[in-house]
């Protein structure tokens, strides 16, 4: 198993956490969720999941290289231990993990394919998520807030970006978790219809594996006070996803199962703003180039990645520059410090 940087922050993390079952601890969780989401006229994704990890109404993403036919919905979605498990997060075409104040992460979901009927907890936007998002064609963006002097960079960003304030009744308080980990989010009074696959314009393809590669069992990568492991399933052809430590669910208890994922290597700095506590708020930069390493099939490939410019997607090749497809489903693209 291999694993990227290491810190004893994230396991005095894990000690200090309540110690319960997991099935207990998303048992409740859900139970009170549905309560909240049946009387905001909502509920959560419903239904069995198929074996690709997302909602059965999720259709499998194409090369993205189509016209766009509208937005693509963005959400900030909250993952502290005590936001999960997430809502909606199962049915998001990409879900990109990044690290913020503290060491801890954080998890921008991308939904084009389908729009489930409720997402979150929602949390606030950061500086990176207006480089990360300018490689789709003028997105929604929902998230709770974000630093006051970062507010004026969002509203001039090409965005649509939404807050609860802009938008009151696409929000709603669910479920028995305490502020600010109960805001969540009704995609459809964001976006009337998903845009479909052609909206998602990052430069990802997606087709047979590349030649090569390596068997790989599980990848785990580490923030300072966090983690994510991946374990491939060879009986669901997905890679399991646990998070500092504990298997990572959607609120109806299944298992969260990428298809592809792609630890991308970038840098990592300080940026501008700061937390209300006077901690740094990391900036990802994903403009530009460097290694990368993609998952698929229980096989891990060594590549590159490029990204000249933030109006342009992440080109992912080998070393002969031939590109590398994904496997056809749900991509977790987890942002690592490099080295």
């Amino acid at each position: 198993m291999k694993d990227t940087n290491r810190s004893r922050h994230g396991a005095r993390a894990e000690r200090a956490r309540h110690p319960s079952t997991a099935a207990t601890a998303v048992s409740a969780v859900a139970a009170a969720l549905a309560v909240s989401l049946a009387a905001a006229g909502c509920t959560s994704s419903g239904g069995s999941s198929p074996p690709d990890g997302r909602s059965a109404s999720h259709s499998p993403t194409g090369t993205g290289t189509g016209a766009a036919v509208g937005p693509v919905l963005a959400v900030k979605i909250d993952n502290a231990p005590d936001a999960r498990p997430q809502t909606g997060l199962d049915s998001a075409d990409v879900v990109y993990a990044e690290q913020v104040e503290g060491g801890l992460s954080r998890l921008m979901a991308v939904y084009a394919s389908t729009l489930p009927k409720a997402v979150g907890p929602v949390r606030s936007a950061r500086e990176s998520d207006l480089e990360l998002l300018r490689q789709f064609e003028r997105p929604v963006l929902a998230f709770s807030g974000a630093q006051g002097k970062l507010l004026p960079l969002i509203d001039r960003a090409p965005m649509d970006a939404v807050t609860p304030e802009k938008k009151s009744d696409a929000y709603f308080r669910g479920g028995a978790r305490p502020a600010p980990h109960n805001l969540y989010l009704r995609p459809s009074r964001l976006l009337p219809v998903a845009p479909g696959k052609d909206a998602l314009t990052t430069g990802f393809r997606f087709g047979p594996a590349p030649a090569g590669g390596r068997a790989e069992a599980s990848r785990t990568v580490r923030y300072p006070a966090a983690g994510f492991t991946f374990t491939w399933s060879a009986s669901r052809a997905r890679w399991l996803v646990s998070t500092d430590g504990r298997p990572a669910v959607a609120t109806d208890g299944q298992r969260l199962a990428p298809a592809t994922v792609v630890v991308q290597y970038v840098r990592v700095r300080a940026s501008g703003f700061h937390d209300f506590l006077g901690n740094n708020t990391p900036y990802t930069q994903t403009v530009g180039s460097g290694k990368a390493e993609v998952l698929r099939d229980g096989r891990a490939y060594d590549v590159n990645w490029k990204r000249p410019k933030a109006e342009d997607g992440t080109e992912f090749s080998a070393a002969d520059g031939r590109p590398v497809a994904f496997a056809e489903g749900q991509v977790w693209v987890v942002f690592a410090k490099a080295p």
